[in-house]
């Protein structure tokens, strides 16, 4: 399903009555890009439910796989009111809201302490106001990942010298540059067309998350995997500001204690749901290797400034406090 004329026009409709008359019965529809089968869009469909069953004056129909609006039209769409809600996965903010990118900076926020800690933080709040400047109401966020893999077909990627040379999947500009700090040569691949360039050889290594290694069924083409904390990523929800502000205080309330739900099992789910996808890579015959903490640390030392200083750079305003934040959420 497609953004319409006639869904825009009766957006227009709904946005220009009177909150007490949309406050009757109102309706949050959300689009997202994953598919019904991934672990956050599994969340987002309890939250639905949850909300629903409260018959509080606000019903959630959330639209998956891009049902709706495709990943690039969720912005604009929900700032100007075309629909009511929509998500985003921090770093694909890029340089609309380059402070986003924050927690994907390789080994600076993975403990899980830490991460159950961000919703409603200080940190936080700073990238909600940041969100609310650009035009959208940021109103949860939803832990999605902390385990990336490192795939090969000839040989495990563990020490650093592993990196040399090898044609690896990029991720964004942002964090190639750990990439080829580390000595290899990322080159920028769409999620669906990874697999294929690894068969074909066009890419020596892949780098995806754990869960993802399973659904694109890496371990047909990859025969090793480093697990690794690389980075964290969250997915954000977020409203069109004029919806929430017109909602009557019962509905409202009943949104935000579903999605404080939706934090909270998010955290679980994600960690669970990584933790499966690791067994199952192992039963389909992959040589997974997990990455030790003094691993991890002889990467983090290598990678991460490179990255920090590209961070910098591209948000030299809030990314210094951003960091800061993050770093003063202990474990």
């Amino acid at each position: 399903m497609s953004v319409t004329r006639r869904t825009l026009l009766g957006s227009a409709v709904l946005l220009a009555t009177p909150a007490i008359a949309r406050a009757q019965g109102a309706t949050m529809r959300l689009s997202h890009q994953y598919p019904p089968a991934h672990h956050i869009a599994k969340v987002l469909a309890a939250f639905a439910e949850e909300v629903n069953a409260r018959n509080a004056g606000v019903t959630v129909q959330v639209y998956p796989a891009e049902q709706l609006a495709k990943v690039a039209e969720n912005f604009p769409g929900v700032a100007r009111g075309a629909f009511e809600a929509a998500v985003a996965t921090n770093f694909t903010w890029g340089n609309t809201i380059p402070e986003m990118s924050a927690p994907t900076i390789p080994f600076l926020f993975t403990e899980l302490p830490r991460i159950r800690k961000f919703p409603g933080s200080e940190a936080a709040r700073f990238l909600d106001a940041a969100s609310l400047r650009r035009g959208v109401r940021s109103v949860a966020w939803l832990f999605t990942t902390r385990s990336s893999i490192f795939t090969s077909g000839k040989k495990p990627i563990i020490q650093l010298a592993d990196f040399q040379g090898l044609k690896i999947r990029g991720l964004n500009p942002l964090i190639d540059n750990a990439l080829r700090a580390a000595g290899a040569a990322p080159a920028a691949t769409p999620a669906p067309e990874v697999v294929g360039a690894l068969q074909s050889g066009v890419l020596d290594a892949g780098l995806t998350d754990v869960s993802a290694a399973v659904s694109r069924r890496f371990y047909e083409v990859q025969k090793f995997g480093t697990v690794s904390p690389f980075f964290c990523v969250y997915t954000q929800v977020y409203v069109n500001p004029r919806f929430w502000d017109g909602l009557p205080s019962g509905a409202r309330a009943a949104l935000e204690a579903a999605l404080r739900k939706a934090e909270t099992d998010a955290v679980e789910v994600t960690e669970r749901t990584a933790a499966a996808a690791v067994g199952e890579l192992r039963a389909k015959g992959m040589t997974i290797h997990e990455q030790t903490p003094a691993e991890a640390e002889a990467w983090r030392a290598v990678m991460q400034q490179p990255v920090i200083d590209a961070f910098l750079r591209a948000a030299p305003e809030g990314g210094p406090r951003i960091l800061e934040l993050l770093r003063g959420l202990t474990a």
